[in-house]
């Protein structure tokens, strides 16, 4: 499965199992893939980006996000809740919290969100925008897709004290690279991680 997860640099993912399902695609290259599922976790622009959704959506995508995430996104659209689940066939996606402690630009009264993705077997954890965060501990995918760069989220120690709350089998870095925080972020949370989580660093496609 961790083959079956693309980076398309900062937040932005694409995972190709079953599915075709996008995730914050933002300043994503034309003539990618055309979507079954886009996820956004929350409504800053370098997450919603209406532009960047419509490179990969026509008539069968299912946009899901928060509701104040979806305004400005065409075609038909889901709103997601933290605690709830949507089934989309053999798919299951859930919202998990995504909030800061400390810092105000991603409050947990806004109601954003990371995503749990179960898919053939397997969770994929994509974190959103957030620090680590006590319902961490409750969730335990067998992959974390984790923010590294600082600033709006954790630094890559705090990611890496998060992954081993998490304690997936892989860990993937993200948000760093474009807006925020650099490839040696990334370096440095899997030095962190070594004998602990396998940490698998995404080239940008």
């Amino acid at each position: 499965m961790k083959e079956q997860i693309h980076w398309l640099g900062h937040d932005a993912f694409k995972i190709t199992a079953g599915k075709v399902i996008y995730i914050d695609p933002y300043q994503i290259d034309a003539g990618q893939q055309k979507a079954d599922i886009v996820l956004i976790t929350h409504k800053h622009a370098d997450h919603c980006s209406p532009r960047d959704i419509d490179k990969v959506r026509d008539s069968h995508t299912v946009t899901i996000g928060p509701a104040d995430s979806m305004a400005g996104v065409a075609g038909e659209k889901r709103t997601i809740a933290v605690g709830e689940t949507i089934r989309i066939g053999e798919v299951k996606i859930t919202a998990a919290p995504a909030y800061n402690i400390g810092k105000a630009y991603h409050p947990k009264n806004a109601g954003w969100v990371g995503y749990l993705i179960d898919i053939e077997g397997v969770t994929i954890y994509h974190a959103g925008d957030t620090d680590r965060i006590p319902e961490m501990k409750r969730l335990h995918p067998d992959i974390a897709i984790l923010p590294v760069g600082g600033v709006y989220t954790m630094t890559a120690e705090e990611a890496a004290s998060a992954a081993l709350d998490l304690r997936p089998q892989w860990a993937i870095p993200m948000h760093y690279g474009s807006v925020v925080g650099k490839s040696a972020d990334a370096d440095r949370f899997r030095r962190l991680l070594e004998g602990k989580v396998s940490v698998i660093i995404k080239t940008r496609e």
